[in-house]
């Protein structure tokens, strides 16, 4: 049985997911013209600081807005 199987984003009553990438780093510069919109913001990271991994599914960096504002955060990440 694998240790990980169909990684998906944690649940977060109020929260909805928008991106998924492999840094922290890219998640930050996502999250960055976000905040600067005014939309709640949050990055969640599942990356395994003890073996620096930056692939596969012990890294992934997750992105957070609050569910009633995730249209508005995909429409403002889409004309960037």
């Amino acid at each position: 049985m694998p240790l990980f199987k169909d990684s998906q984003p944690n649940a977060i009553e109020g929260w909805s997911c928008i991106a998924q990438t492999q840094t922290e780093l890219e998640a930050e510069l996502l999250a960055g013209p976000i905040r600067d919109a005014d939309i709640p913001v949050e990055v969640l990271s599942k990356r395994d600081t003890a073996y620096s991994l930056t692939i596969g599914e012990m890294s992934l960096v997750y992105v957070y807005v609050p569910t009633e504002r995730v249209e508005e955060a995909k429409a403002f990440l889409n004309d960037e």
